[in-house]
């Protein structure tokens, strides 16, 4: 079975107050699974990068092989799909850990998607940063 995994992270300033948003859903586009964290001082990179890494996580730990993962950064949908080269020195540690989830994984595809095609991950990252007073 593939699920999908919708992924998003944000801050109010840059840097700022910094989010997470994450959503599973299984084959049929039910959701299954959602997070939505406050994660403190990040840049809008940053945020991205650990909505990734906690979606992944919690994909691993849920035991689910065949994963599409659906990005709205393409930057980092560039970076982890080996298109751009990782250049900031803070964002290498977040990709080297995404990266490395391909080993953990059957199947793993990285897929940039318009803002609009992710709005579920994208209202959660506001719903961390609200319910924190930002």
């Amino acid at each position: 079975m593939t699920y999908s995994l919708f992924t998003d992270g944000g801050s109010r300033g840059n840097p700022g107050p910094g989010a997470i948003g994450v959503v599973i859903e299984n084959e049929k586009g039910e959701t299954i699974y959602e997070l939505s964290k406050y994660i403190g001082k990040c840049t809008n990179n940053e945020a991205e990068y650990s909505a990734l890494i906690a979606g992944l996580k919690l994909a691993q730990k849920k035991g689910f092989n065949d994963l599409k993962v659906y990005i709205d950064s393409e930057l980092i949908t560039k970076q982890i799909n080996g298109e751009y080269r990782v250049k900031s020195s803070n964002l290498k540690k977040f990709y080297i850990e995404a990266a490395n989830f391909r080993k953990v994984f059957d199947k793993l595809e990285f897929i940039h998607v318009k803002r609009h095609k992710n709005k579920k991950a994208d209202a959660l990252v506001n719903e961390a940063l609200d319910s924190n007073g930002f």
